[in-house]
């Protein structure tokens, strides 16, 4: 449905930023369920999938997006503006980075969006067609982008959003160009430029039997009467904390009975922010809730959320006083919804407890032959008087200088501990400390643990 934030570019100065909940003192060490998500749901015979942005697809955001996920959504490269944004200027550098990591990861790719009201580029908008052209620009679109991609996607997200809440059409340029059968034309188009792909309608609030999903499954049913290719419904699920439909299986199960899949494309569950135990535990259960719904119906193809982790999601930018509405927090660590997630799949898991310190570590600057990197300790129910952290680089990474901590480094394995001045971190504080480093040909982030 929506963007998720803009990513920095990979010439960026932040080039990756992990964080790995180490729990201190008698509580074990953070970590995700023992099976990646991705084989768990393989197990029940579906798709675990999440929106990603091209450019972070490196060090622990590229590591949990490859480990966990068997699918993986464009989240905004493949869209008009992004692809097309002058006319007959076409842009598909991050479009074809996204494809290129889900190949060399063994996943599937799910094309988003052909046909939307939002998100076009300004000529499109601005211009002033009639209903020929219009219908021409469509339909170059739709066979450019899916002819570029034909046999590397697995199904496209081909009409995007065309409901009101009560059920008549969206008023938007294609709507009020075409008529109401712009959809069927698209789907149509679609399926000449690659007949393998899967074609799904897709939108919002429509997760529950109300007014607007029954306008799509007519408008499906009417579809499948008249033989136009159309292979499945997308249900984003956007939803609100505690606001999961208690008709989500019966609606799943009404569109499979039509003879189409069903796949929940753009999950998160927002709450007002800040988060808090009672907030995630009722988060966990909504997730729970949403993927074991679709566990129970045999064509319900998958779950895709729309971004894994708070620091890739949309909801604090849209919606004022909301946010943590992802599986992952801002600093890559499993929240309660992620154990709930795994559960569902029928994995096992045993989430950390409340009260955890963690260690962060970033990377501050890079260039040619070196880079500054930094390491934030934190304390949440818990308190230090000491620590140390240990992480092991992987290509060869080596410390020159270090601050605010004893650094010592033996082959790849790293260890610093605290100054003496900055060993306290107290319940709800924090300290950093910060390092130059070489490196060569890559820079992956490591795993880092506190000990």
């Amino acid at each position: 449905m929506r963007s998720l934030r803009t990513g920095l570019s990979l010439g960026s100065v932040l080039t990756g930023i992990a964080a790995l909940g180490a729990l201190l003192v008698a509580a074990p060490a953070a970590h995700a369920a023992d099976t990646p998500l991705r084989d768990l749901a393989a197990a029940k015979g579906k798709v675990i999938g999440t929106a990603v942005t091209g450019s972070k697809l490196t060090g622990t955001y590229g590591g949990i997006a490859g480990a966990q996920f068997s699918s993986l959504t464009p989240g905004n490269a493949m869209k008009w503006e992004t692809v097309e944004p002058t006319r007959g200027t076409y842009n598909w550098a991050e479009a074809d980075q996204i494809v290129a990591f889900a190949q060399a990861h063994n996943q599937q790719v799910r094309g988003h969006t052909l046909v939307w009201h939002s998100q076009n580029p300004s000529w499109l908008t601005n211009g002033t067609w009639t209903s020929a052209q219009l219908s021409s620009l469509l339909q170059d679109h739709i066979t450019t982008e899916v002819t570029r991609y034909k046999g590397k996607l697995a199904a496209w997200d081909v009409v995007n959003e065309p409901f009101n809440e009560d059920g008549t059409y969206r008023s938007t340029l294609w709507y009020n160009g075409l008529g109401s059968d712009y959809i069927a034309q698209a789907l149509t188009w679609a399926h000449a430029a690659d007949p393998s792909a899967k074609l799904y309608i897709n939108d919002y609030n429509v997760e529950g039997v109300n007014a607007k999903s029954t306008a799509l499954y007519n408008l499906v049913k009417s579809l499948k009467e008249r033989g136009v290719p159309i292979d499945g419904v997308g249900l984003q699920a956007h939803l609100i904390l505690g606001q999961v439909p208690s008709t989500l299986q019966q609606n799943i199960q009404r569109f499979a009975d039509l003879g189409v899949d069903v796949a929940i494309t753009e999950l998160d569950i927002r709450m007002q922010v800040p988060s808090d135990s009672t907030k995630l535990t009722q988060q966990a259960a909504d997730y729970k809730a949403v993927f074991d719904a679709c566990v129970a119906v045999s064509r319900c193809y998958g779950v895709t959320v729309w971004g894994f982790t708070d620091s890739d999601s949309w909801i604090p930018d849209v919606f004022s006083g909301y946010g943590a509405a992802t599986p992952y927090d801002e600093n890559y660590a499993p929240k309660p919804a992620y154990y709930a997630i795994a559960s569902s799949l029928g994995g096992t898991s045993t989430p950390p407890p409340t009260g955890a310190c963690t260690a962060t570590y970033s990377v501050q600057s890079q260039w040619n032959t070196g880079f500054t990197g930094q390491v934030r300790i934190a304390c949440s129910g818990a308190a230090l008087s000491s620590w140390k952290v240990n992480w092991t680089y992987g290509a060869g990474q080596r410390i020159t200088q270090a601050w605010n901590a004893d650094c010592t480094q033996s082959g790849a394995a790293v260890t610093c501990a605290n100054a003496s001045y900055n060993g306290t971190v107290p319940n709800g504080g924090s300290v950093t400390f910060g390092f130059n480093a070489s490196w060569s040909g890559s820079n992956p982030v490591p795993t880092v643990t506190l000990g």
